[in-house]
């Protein structure tokens, strides 16, 4: 962490540099890479203000503050940084997250275009019955979506499912 600290219409102590040091180890622990902060404090009528800059890398934090006691200012300085990084740190996190889930989401469907192959099978037994026995006997597995049956009037194979409204009943039935 390098820190330049400077006064205009106030000389800087000791004390305050050791200070704004010592609160700069506040915002130290969000960052593994070396970064700079440019402290300014000034004076003007009764309030001192305090400005302090954060830069790493490309990114920019800054926070002004006027208040009658400059440590004070320093202070809400600090939080206010404190506050800024962590919501951007998070906004990043965030961004990964969602970018990683998607890019796992684009491989699977990738993976679903290459591999175009049937990777279940299920047996079941077709008996002849009527449409109304087909229906009774769907209503018996409210899991299952489709029914097929032979139609013991046309001697074919039919196929009653559920609509989306899970009341209403359809049938397929194959051309002659």
């Amino acid at each position: 962490m390098d820190i330049k600290i400077t006064g205009k219409d106030l000389e800087i102590t000791e004390a305050i540099r050791a200070y704004v040091e010592k609160k700069m180890e506040r915002i130290e622990k969000y960052f593994d890479d070396e970064f700079q902060v440019v402290a300014t404090v000034k004076s003007e009528k009764t309030e001192k203000i305090a400005e302090i800059r954060v830069m790493i890398k490309s990114d920019l934090y800054k926070a002004v503050t006027a208040h009658k006691d400059l440590y004070a200012a320093i202070d809400k300085d600090i939080d206010i940084l404190e506050g800024q990084i962590r919501k951007y740190k998070t906004k990043k996190e965030k961004m990964f997250r969602d970018a990683s889930s998607m890019a796992k989401e684009e491989m699977k469907s990738k993976a679903a275009e290459i591999e175009d192959e049937v990777i279940k099978e299920i047996y079941y037994s077709i008996r002849p019955m009527g449409i109304d026995d087909a229906k009774l006997k769907l209503q018996e597995k409210p899991n299952d979506r489709f029914l097929s049956f032979i139609n013991i009037e046309t001697g074919k194979v039919n196929i009653i499912y559920k609509l989306n409204d899970n009341k209403n009943y359809g049938i397929v039935v194959p051309e002659e």
